[in-house]
């Protein structure tokens, strides 16, 4: 079990910013921007190389909750950042899959 199972179940106290019955998202206790929430599908996917076709509509359902939240956030006018890091080379750190939304300053490129 991850420490995001933990969270879904309640069992680790988090900052919600948003709940459905097919994702939960939180601000990140090490933000790496002003706003740094993580969205993630309450169904255990362990990294995006392991979707599969079945993973669709959540996946959608997903990205569409992400552009939502940021905007709930107030990042939509001055812009923000999606990441998804995929297995340890991608800088994954906990094996649930994941989507950051990253905001509120002037975000770099290259990332990393």
């Amino acid at each position: 079990m991850t420490i995001f199972s933990k969270i879904i179940n309640r069992e680790i106290p988090a900052k919600i910013a948003y709940e459905d019955d097919r994702c939960l998202a939180f601000h990140d206790v090490n933000p790496q921007a002003p706003v740094h929430v993580l969205l993630i599908p309450k169904k255990f996917i362990r990294s995006m190389a392991e979707l599969t076709s079945n993973d669709q509509d959540l996946m959608g359902h997903m990205m569409v909750k992400a552009s939502e939240i940021a905007k709930s956030l107030g990042l939509a006018e001055n812009g923000y950042r999606i990441v998804v890091n995929t297995n340890r080379d991608g800088g994954q750190s906990v094996f649930h899959l994941h989507i950051h939304i990253l905001g509120g300053r002037g975000l770099g490129w290259p990332p990393g």
